[in-house]
């Protein structure tokens, strides 16, 4: 399958204002809300947000440094990886999530959490905004970056732009169904819960 760069960057670009958008709506809710869990083993808003975050802290430099030191410059249109194309399609949220391992380091449950772990995505998202309009300059394929659980393995920018972004949005939906999940039932006319 081919594409073009620009449509691509300017899918992710949308992506990440959205999954800016409905995290700066979590700010509306209490703490406490926000470190609910709608059962035992399950994680909290805060938790997905937390989980998120310990990837930005790894792929949002990784990212930056390979597109400083590319030395290839863009192309118009590319060529879909059968591998980075297939990590980011299982990252894509589903109308029912699959439940996919998490590897410890990268679990937030047990840790203490509060309104800074917001903060942090936000900003992250904010850099994460500036990184996509620089790769505007690079070539989305000869452009490789590290990932997280194997230094032997590299992916295409295009595809670990996805996947960090697919991820975020995969989480992003998890943290708004918990919030659902634990919303009061709404009442009708007479007072009774529907």
């Amino acid at each position: 399958m081919k594409l073009k760069s620009i449509t691509l960057l300017k899918d992710l670009l949308e992506r990440t204002k959205q999954n800016l958008t409905a995290v700066e709506d979590f700010r509306a809710h209490a703490v406490e809300d926000l470190n609910l869990r709608t059962h035992p083993g399950s994680w909290s808003v805060l938790e997905c947000i937390e989980h998120l975050n310990f990837y930005g802290y790894f792929y949002l430099p990784e990212m930056e440094k390979q597109i400083a030191a590319s030395p290839y410059p863009a192309v118009e249109i590319f060529k879909s990886g059968l591998l980075g194309n297939y990590f980011a399609e299982s990252m894509l949220p589903k109308e029912k999530l699959n439940k996919m391992k998490t590897l410890k380091n990268q679990d937030p449950i047990g840790k203490v959490l509060n309104r800074e772990v917001l903060d942090v995505f936000v900003d992250q998202q904010l850099h994460l905004l500036n990184i996509i309009e620089r790769a505007k300059q690079v070539d989305l394929c000869r452009t490789k970056t590290g990932i997280s659980i194997t230094k032997y393995l590299r992916l295409r920018l295009r595809d670990t732009m996805r996947v960090v972004i697919y991820h975020n949005q995969r989480h992003i939906k998890q943290a708004q169904n918990v919030l659902k999940a634990l919303a009061p039932a709404p009442e009708n006319a007479s007072g009774v819960k529907v």
